[in-house]
């Protein structure tokens, strides 16, 4: 069935229509024009890279956004619906969206065709704002080669990703390293817990979400031993995946039942990895119940709302400055396919201006524990922590990094597995 937005959407697609038809040529109406530029620009590595332009217009700029999710879910969807509004509001643009963009919730739609209809509104650069759009932004940028595209948390502009496509040159992919605020989150736990086991809600199994449950670990095991003088290796850490970024009944897991489960088996702190808050609000029922429980949810600022004194923090994305970029590239003719993995401004990762990656503590953060985290990431900020530095081992017991190794970014990048001390199965398949 077709969500409520798109029906709005072909309704205005089918009005427009009609008055551009009774109207004919009339040199009075008025219509945002996209088109395709000749331009070359040259690389950092001397190579080329065309760009697609857009003429010089006094209408607004129009960015479209397709989102995974709902727009309004205090998580993953509702970070990038609020970053495109605030980057248009920063411009002076306007927004598109459409949001449940999943063939779960709507099977009959395909991102390449929603993409179509935002630019048949105008839309002058459109973004596929989740990895599960792969083939539909493909299919996009290769039917509307003159359209700026942005995949978000893809590699195909990537020249050693694996999914490189140098052939779309009107496709961009944007990411942040979230590697940084899970080993954050991490942190938190590990100084939190008063049972030693900490329990991970993870999505779908891929390589994103293997690396930013191998940096939750990680950073969980760091600031267990040397903040609070205790062994690493005594530290429990168990992952479920549900098997989508959010629950969908009768395809995936039940979020809250697996919630349950790893508090059962002893879980006295939940992190989150899917992008809607049931680890979080099922912490704080049960917390409410008179248990002693602490929750991180993931991806929006404001997560920590639905149960704020169990909140430990929220390591958060902010996708308004990316956009900015992104759209002013191309209002002034400069956007080509790039590959970005942007940083926390270190300087101060919450700055909404300047840093895609934050953290936001939370009430159920102690403040001797809020001092250990800030040291934490002052460490991380100025590289004297460095939590990808061999020896690791993968899940199976195979060498990651060797002593002394540290781990690039394409290592990082592509996990192809869970690290040694993780419980729980990391590859669904």
């Amino acid at each position: 069935m077709l969500s409520k937005r798109l029906i709005q959407m072909l309704a205005v697609l089918l009005a427009f229509a009609l008055v551009a038809a009774a109207c004919g040529d009339s040199s009075s109406d008025t219509t945002a024009t996209t088109t395709g530029g000749g331009g070359t620009t040259t690389t950092t590595d001397g190579g080329t890279a065309t760009t697609a332009t857009t003429t010089p217009s006094t209408d607004p700029f129009k960015m479209g956004i397709l989102l995974v999710g709902p727009e309004f879910d205090q998580g993953y969807s509702q970070a990038h619906f609020e970053g495109a509004e605030w980057a248009m509001d920063q411009i002076g643009g306007e927004l598109i969206s459409l949001d449940f963009i999943n063939p779960a919730d709507n099977p009959g739609l395909t991102p390449e065709a929603v993409a179509k209809d935002m630019i048949d509104q105008g839309a002058q650069m459109v973004v596929f704002n989740s990895d599960d759009m792969r083939d539909g932004a493909f299919a996009a940028a290769e039917q509307n080669p003159e359209t700026p595209m942005v995949w978000v948390s893809g590699d195909s502009a990537w020249a050693d990703g694996r999914a490189y496509r140098a052939d779309l040159t009107n496709l961009s992919n944007v990411w942040g390293q979230m590697t940084f605020g899970k080993m954050i989150a991490g942190c938190a736990a590990g100084l939190t817990t008063q049972t030693g086991k900490l329990g991970y809600l993870g999505p779908l199994t891929n390589d994103e979400t293997r690396r930013l449950v191998n940096s939750a670990y990680l950073g969980a095991q760091y600031c267990y031993e040397n903040y609070r003088g205790l062994d690493a290796s005594d530290l429990e850490f168990a992952v479920t995946y549900i098997g989508f970024w959010f629950e969908i009944p009768g395809v995936t897991l039940d979020a809250t039942q697996v919630v349950n489960d790893l508090i059962d088996g002893g879980a006295d702190v939940m992190l989150s990895g899917i992008d809607t808050t049931q680890a979080l609000v099922r912490s704080g029922q049960r917390a409410d119940g008179g248990e002693a429980l602490w929750a991180v949810p993931y991806d929006f600022e404001d997560a920590c709302q639905e149960a704020p004194s169990i909140c430990l923090g929220v390591p958060y994305f902010n996708w308004g400055p990316a956009y900015v970029d992104l759209a002013n590239s191309v209002i002034d003719g400069s956007f080509t396919a790039t590959w970005e993995w942007l940083p926390p401004d270190w300087a101060d990762i919450n700055n909404v201006n300047t840093s895609t990656i934050g953290y936001i503590k939370g009430d159920g953060l102690s403040s001797e524990n809020g001092a250990f985290l800030d040291q934490f990431i002052a460490g991380l900020g100025d590289g004297s922590i460095n939590l990808y530095a061999g020896p690791l081992n993968w899940q199976d017991g195979s060498s990651f990094l060797g002593d002394g190794e540290t781990a690039t970014d394409i290592q990082i990048w592509y996990s192809e597995q869970c690290l040694e001390g993780i419980e729980g199965v990391c590859d669904l398949g």
